[in-house]
């Protein structure tokens, strides 16, 4: 495993990609206190170049390349939203970029990635077939991994988030965020331990994936079977075992939400918000509605909505029920 992050690369990550991210705001989100019993504050990561909070680590990782390692080209596996990023990360780098994507994935999602240039292969059944699908076309091909989330870089891309954070609201006592491979939680720990280090971190994960409890449970990236969810971001076969050991002890709580309990998340980001966020992106705001974010004594709540790459048949869907 390569070694965790720290703060200094956190803020070097920041240089390194802020001409090619945009420094998203905190919103301030009245409409959510009386919910959460605090001053919600909104970092609206749906308004990045590509829809999600994924273009500053895999740009950070994109531009750490060598010259022969970019001339070879790089892979990565993705559902949608690492996917659009690290296909951006390789138009602004000219960069060739190979992506795997699961069958199933949104078809949104998939013609955003090729929009940017990159090779699309849905192969793949599933992240699981993705993965194994990957290492073998790298002995193959030679081409560079841009992991989506088990990567120093990335994860240091993705904590830019925190130290935006921390610099925009000093006074933030709990941030709540949603996890899938644990990249921009375990990078926003990160920049929150050094910035904030008294601020809780909540984790907030579909009880159709699960990965996070049950790997911290067993103490090592544990894998299990799926259910489908609306929150098709929040969707990797485990948890990174480097976003692991970085959140093993900074975790102040895990909110596991049941697929209702979403959808709500999803109209209150619509209603009250005033934001398009998708499932995955806007578990945060549902776990702040279900009660489940712990925010007793908190004054000042971050809320980190992480993506807005939503399928339009599935807003319409979820808006009408």
């Amino acid at each position: 495993m390569s070694a965790a992050p720290t703060l200094g690369d956190v803020q070097v990550a920041a240089a390194t990609i802020a001409a090619g991210v945009v420094r998203t705001p905190l919103v301030r989100a009245e409409a959510l206190d009386e919910i959460a019993g605090a001053a919600v504050w909104l970092k609206a990561e749906l308004l990045q170049h590509t829809g999600s909070f994924k273009l500053r680590g895999a740009l950070n990782r994109m531009q750490a390349l060598t010259a022969a390692e970019r001339a070879a080209g790089v892979i990565t596996v993705s559902a949608g939203n690492h996917a659009a990023a690290v296909a951006r990360a390789g138009a602004l780098t000219g960069t060739d970029v190979l992506v795997l994507m699961p069958r199933a994935a949104s078809a949104t999602k998939v013609a955003a990635t090729r929009s940017y240039g990159a090779t699309v292969d849905q192969t793949p059944a599933d992240a699981t077939e993705a993965f194994a699908r990957m290492t073998e076309l790298v002995g193959e091909t030679g081409r560079v991994v841009i992991h989506p989330f088990d990567d120093p870089a990335v994860i240091a891309g993705a904590g830019t988030v925190g130290l935006e954070i921390a610099e925009d609201l000093p006074e933030v006592d709990l941030v709540v965020c949603p996890v899938g491979g644990g990249g921009l939680l375990s990078g926003i720990a990160t920049a929150l331990a050094g910035l904030a280090p008294d601020a809780r971190l909540v984790a907030v994960q579909p009880a159709a994936t699960g990965t996070l409890v049950a790997s911290l449970e067993a103490g090592a990236p544990t894998r299990i079977d799926p259910r489908p969810t609306i929150a098709d971001a929040l969707t990797p076969p485990s948890v990174g075992a480097l976003p692991l050991a970085i959140l093993r002890d900074r975790l102040g709580g895990i909110a596991v939400l049941d697929e209702d309990q979403l959808a709500d998340g999803f109209r209150l980001a619509y209603a009250r918000a005033r934001l398009a966020a998708e499932p995955g992106g806007s578990a945060a705001l549902a776990a702040l509605a279900a009660g489940l974010a712990e925010t007793a004594g908190a004054r000042n709540v971050g809320c980190v909505v992480s993506g807005g790459n939503v399928d339009p048949g599935l807003t319409a869907s979820l808006l009408a029920s």
